[in-house]
């Protein structure tokens, strides 16, 4: 679904605003900052998994926030909108805009990859 009049129709107004136009939710919003059981965080546009349940951890920021991406799930690019210079991260399959990624996370990678929770959707591992 590569053109945008698709996308409108698939999202939601907040999803569509923030998956495709960059936007970011209000901090403390997202009902999956208290989801604590064990599945899959996959990207709310294409359903591609993108965060195991493990990986998750609370920051304190008000997003849902991750130690590390499943491999090849997440990419990155150089976001200098705010006229700061910040990692964005992205659905590497549909393209779709997740958050953004600091160097201040827990080991073992140091990183936290600060999600808009409406870009995500949690899918409970089998038995939860």
């Amino acid at each position: 679904m590569d053109d945008e009049a698709g996308w409108q129709q698939r999202l939601t107004p907040e999803q569509y605003r923030v998956l495709r136009r960059h936007g970011t939710e209000r901090a403390g919003t997202s009902p999956l900052n208290a989801e604590q059981r064990r599945g899959a965080f996959v990207c709310a546009g294409c359903g591609q998994k993108l965060f195991d349940s493990d990986t998750k951890y609370d920051s304190g920021s008000g997003w849902p926030s991750f130690f590390a991406p499943l491999e090849g799930a997440v990419g990155t690019s150089t976001d200098r909108a705010l006229f700061v210079t910040r990692t964005e991260a992205h659905c590497s399959r549909c393209q779709g805009h997740l958050g953004h990624v600091f160097e201040d996370g827990p080991q073992p990678t140091g990183l936290r990859y600060c999600m808009n929770g409406v870009a995500l959707r949690f899918e409970p591992a089998k038995g939860e």
